[in-house]
């Protein structure tokens, strides 16, 4: 296939471009998609660079998806990468992707706050600087993990100890031979326990307030994710049933280690928005006592941290994968597009009735791939992107 540039269409002539706010994965996958549907796009990062959120990850991350089912629109991903791509090699590839498809980025460029045209044809960016962009369309892909969030635990500032957020860990170097309490059982702190276990820390405890679905990331050859895509469409209740068969067959009971075997249908939780958790060494490491399963959180008194089950610990460092926030209500939340979680009404190619030319790829996490569905969003924003335009 010859290189996506010398198939393009020729540019629109309208002076408002589309703007792309993000120059992450789901950004850079709209701007390839639209300009290879002639529409010019513009992408707009507020970090000195594309892919900011990835090159700040912790070290040993890949990716829990495989390298075929996580490239880009118009690019694969090398092979050379390996199936589970590393954190470095995706910040590799996307810049790659940049450079392949020309795609037009300004870096360093904030947006603060989405407004309708005066003329009510497009909308006006406030940005740094005082600058006000206007373009026929906007897409929004700041990103699913924008702000992180830490709980307010009562007497969280009187802790002696060192507290941070899993956005800041890198490694396991500064934590060995120290106590850790890990705080959160999504991929991200099962990842980090298992880091932390294998870099020489001392004592690592993971604080569990819902026991989580672990899957085998791949079973004999066959991804977890490619299970994923094949039962998204069927029924919550037929994929529930299935996944807890499957969950008992493929994952030994932990419930002597103090990590319970989760209640509630395994899809029915990724539909409220829990992914399940990719194993990539935790249930051996709990099953060897390595990992040492704890009540949740509660709060900080005295210097200790007080769990929900009132015992009392004294780790050295506490580290709060609790998550993020998609932090779209400055930019956007005037407008109605978002619901009471702050998550878009809207997604993909449907834009909000009351915004239309307004769109937002990548504020879902699906069981099928996030990757895998930001590219096919993609698709479909520049196509309805691109029939817009020709009808006005």
């Amino acid at each position: 296939m010859p290189p996506l540039r010398s198939q393009l269409m020729a540019d629109t002539t309208n002076d408002r471009p589309v703007y792309v706010i993000g120059g992450g994965p789901g950004g850079l996958a709209a701007a390839a998609a639209l300009r290879r549907q002639g529409v010019r796009a513009v992408v707009l990062e507020k970090s000195d660079t594309v892919g900011a959120s990835w090159r700040g990850h912790y070290d040993r991350l890949r990716l829990h998806t495989t390298r075929r089912l996580s490239a880009l629109p118009g690019l694969p991903i090398p092979r050379s990468f390996g199936r589970w791509v590393s954190r470095d090699n995706v910040v590799r590839y996307l810049d790659k992707y940049v450079e392949f498809h020309q795609l037009e980025v300004v870096t360093g460029v904030e947006v603060s706050r989405v407004t309708a045209a005066p003329d009510g044809a497009g909308w006006v960016l406030h940005a740094t600087g005082g600058r006000e962009l206007t373009g026929s369309a906007v897409v929004v892909a700041t990103g699913y993990n924008h702000t992180p969030r830490v709980p307010d635990w009562p007497g969280r500032n009187t802790y002696r100890g060192e507290l941070l957020h899993a956005g800041t860990y890198r490694n396991a170097a500064p934590y060995a031979g120290q106590d850790v309490l890990v705080v959160g059982t999504g991929n991200t702190g099962a990842e980090i326990a298992v880091d932390l276990v294998e870099g020489g820390a001392s004592r690592v405890r993971l604080a569990v307030r819902t026991p989580p679905y672990i899957l085998r990331r791949s079973t004999a050859g066959w991804p977890a994710q490619r299970t994923g895509i094949l039962v998204r469409r069927l029924p919550v209740g037929l994929v529930d049933r299935a996944g807890d068969v499957l969950g008992r067959i493929s994952v030994p009971d932990l419930s002597a280690h103090g990590l319970r075997r989760p209640a509630g249908g395994l899809y029915s939780r990724v539909r409220q928005g829990a992914i399940p958790v990719q194993d990539v060494g935790l249930i051996d490491a709990v099953r060897r006592g390595k990992v040492e399963p704890v009540a949740a959180v509660e709060s900080f008194e005295d210097g200790k941290v007080i769990l929900a089950d009132g015992s009392r610990i004294t780790p050295d460092t506490v580290i709060a994968a609790t998550g993020y926030r998609r932090a779209l209500e400055d930019l956007v939340g005037h407008l109605g597009v978002l619901d009471d979680r702050g998550r878009p009404h809207a997604h993909g190619a449907r834009t909000p009735a009351k915004a239309a030319g307004l769109y937002f790829i990548g504020y879902t996490n699906p069981i099928s791939g996030m990757l895998r569905e930001m590219a096919r969003d993609a698709r479909k924003v520049a196509r309805a992107v691109a029939a817009r335009t020709k009808s006005h």
